[in-house]
């Protein structure tokens, strides 16, 4: 197992579409082991394979310290809330900046869990808002394609001050 590199904007790949999971093999085993290591060393709280390099429609959440890491496999958005919220996002793929994004309060996934079962929930707040970024990345999205204007900020420069 080991930690990967993250790819970081303007690496075309962050741009692609990922493929669909038919079969979870040995080496997408691997990926998923290798994915929460490196998102836990970057202390993040989402990861998309796409953000490793690999085109695969999978996504690893944790919306919380004390609950162990979410893998959704081909996950899917199939209901979203009205009601919406604005808050700070970052991304992994995105060093050193965070901006606000509009995102659903509450959304309804179906995805595979890491043993390829079918699986479907009801995820709010924080969580939602995770797999909605994730997701977007899975389709060549980043936040900073949906950030409200003016809200985009380098963190560098405000540790200078």
């Amino acid at each position: 197992m080991s930690i990967r590199n993250i790819r970081q904007t303007g690496d075309e790949i962050l741009r692609k579409k990922s493929k669909e999971v038919t079969v979870l093999n040995d080496r997408l085993k691997e990926l998923i082991v290798d994915m929460k290591e490196t998102m836990n060393k970057m202390e993040g709280v989402g990861i998309a394979a796409v953000q490793v390099g690999i085109l695969k429609r999978i996504i690893i959440c944790k919306p919380n310290e004390e609950e162990k890491e979410v893998v959704l496999i081909n996950p899917v958005i199939v209901s979203k809330s009205d009601e919406t919220e604005e808050d700070s996002e970052g991304c992994l793929s995105v060093e050193g900046y965070k901006g606000d994004v509009i995102r659903p309060k509450s959304i309804v996934v179906k995805a595979k869990d890491e043993n390829m079962n079918d699986i479907e929930f009801d995820a709010e707040g924080f969580f939602a808002r995770i797999i909605c970024h994730e997701v977007d990345h899975l389709d060549g999205i980043l936040y900073t394609d949906k950030v409200v204007p003016g809200t985009l900020k380098d963190l560098s420069s405000e540790e200078e001050n």
